[in-house]
């Protein structure tokens, strides 16, 4: 299985803030340094890399001499510009020992939520890999607000690693991976080698919170692996102090946690409709048009659909629920919350005369829809 690792041809790699802040000692420019030695000889060997990088608010914290996170939003914000400045110096002078240039990339939800935003972040990632340049990327803190956030570095390395199509995510933390339970407080936990991204049993063994520093657990790492997994990638979750780990990951060593997908690429607007996280409602299907979407390629009609709730408009994100509760597929819907709720549970024909309208024969698409 870890031939997964060592073959794969494009890397996105996460790094933790409470690893690049030292616990919150600033920035560690020497346990950077050894990361982009690593990386750079990964790069060397014809790898190409997409480095996620957490720290800029840990980083501000420490030069404002703040030893709690922020409670505030504007607190928070200017503690982000103040360490993003620092932050994005160290790598780009870190890397340039080696030859190698850097770009920062800031990253809010709305660049990946619009169809044309997020194809032109493509096509600016992919030009720079092409240039031999290594993209920085990190959520936009200094403007993002709670509704349009990715929630944390661990989902944005998920959805960067699907937006380069990459086939490998790597997420670098202060625990050496994934464990049959809390380490911390049961001697008995094993670490898990290698599982399925998706496999249920996972949720249970993935307890616990964040630390002081980072918005993300153990929790948020299994959700970006099965992110990640949607596009076809791969996902490690390993220990970042552990010694040479990119350089041994990369010789196939099985060190962490190896997440993999249980399905192939999607294609690319499926990729791009799997990205999206902020949906707007939901449309409660029955028995039937949960069979129809999950047996094969069907769009999901009207006559399928028992109840909504929010308020969405035409072309906006909605989740399809079974009757037992479970998130089926999420597409963009052809009617807005009023005139899809006077045509739910009708029969196609019958649009018409109950809207006045027709603008598409069914709610939701097939090629607007992707299975979760």
């Amino acid at each position: 299985m870890r031939e997964k690792v060592s073959g794969a041809r494009r890397w996105v790699v996460k790094i933790g803030s409470a690893l690049l802040t030292g616990d919150g000692r600033g920035l560690d420019r020497a346990a950077m340094a050894v990361w982009v030695e690593q990386l750079a000889a990964l790069r060397a060997s014809g790898a190409e890399l997409v480095l996620v990088s957490s720290g800029a608010v840990a980083a501000g914290m420490s030069r404002l001499g703040w030893t709690e996170r922020p409670t505030t939003t504007h607190d928070m914000q200017a503690a982000a510009a103040i360490g993003q400045m620092g932050l994005v110096q160290a790598w780009e002078s870190s890397f340039q020992q080696h030859g190698l240039s850097t770009a920062q990339v800031l990253l809010t939800h709305d660049d990946l939520s619009d169809r044309k935003r997020y194809l032109n972040a493509r096509s600016t990632l992919r030009a720079l890999l092409d240039l031999n340049v290594i993209p920085v990327i990190n959520e936009n803190d200094t403007v993002v607000t709670d509704e349009i956030r990715f929630g944390d570095n661990d989902t944005l390395g998920a959805l960067v690693t699907n937006l380069v199509e990459a086939d490998l995510l790597v997420i670098l933390t202060d625990k050496d991976g994934l464990y049959t339970a809390d380490p911390r407080h049961n001697p008995q936990a094993e670490l898990i080698s290698d599982a399925m991204a998706d496999d249920p049993k996972l949720d249970a063994m993935a307890g616990g919170s964040a630390g002081a520093l980072g918005r993300g657990g153990m929790q948020t790492k299994l959700r970006a692996a099965r992110l990640a997994a949607r596009s076809g990638a791969a996902t490690v979750i390993v220990g970042g102090r552990i010694e040479r780990v990119v350089a041994r990951l990369h010789q196939g060593e099985a060190l962490g946690t190896l997440l993999l997908p249980e399905r192939g690429m999607l294609a690319a607007r499926k990729q791009w409709l799997a990205g999206h996280l902020q949906t707007r409602g939901r449309l409660l299907l029955d028995e039937g048009a949960v069979k129809a979407l999950t047996t094969g390629k069907h769009s999901l009609l009207p006559v399928g659909v028992s109840a909504i709730e929010g308020g969405f408009r035409r072309g906006e994100m909605v989740v399809c629920v079974a009757p037992d509760g479970r998130e089926v597929a999420r597409g963009l819907v052809n009617y807005g919350a009023q005139d899809a709720a006077r045509i739910l549970g009708k029969s196609t024909e019958s649009i018409a005369r109950i809207l006045g309208y027709i603008d598409d024969p069914e709610l939701i698409h097939k090629d607007n829809l992707v299975l979760i």
